[in-house]
């Protein structure tokens, strides 16, 4: 992997619980949250984010720090289809 990959997944995956760790214990974000979030321009470019947040997020859920739902139960890696929400992990 480029190390602008490997910087790109961190900069994702930080910015992922940078957004989680400022809205409530229960609450959830949509991946497009942290794309846009993350995208350093003011056009639709975020758009082309989406699949690595969406990897970042499955990487955080690998590492206990976050849940992938998916109409608000939580989604197993490979079987999820649409639109789905990352929450912080359950203790």
């Amino acid at each position: 992997m480029a190390e602008s990959d490997r910087h790109l997944d961190q900069r994702l995956e930080q910015t992922i619980m940078s957004l989680l760790e400022r809205r409530a214990a229960t609450a959830s974000i949509c991946p497009s949250d942290a794309a846009r979030s993350a995208y350093e321009g003011d056009d639709d470019g975020w758009r082309d984010l989406m699949e690595p947040v969406r990897r970042a997020a499955w990487r955080l859920v690998e590492a206990g720090k976050v849940e992938v739902t998916q109409a608000g139960r939580p989604a197993v890696k490979g079987e999820t289809r649409g639109p789905i929400r990352i929450r912080r992990a359950r203790r």
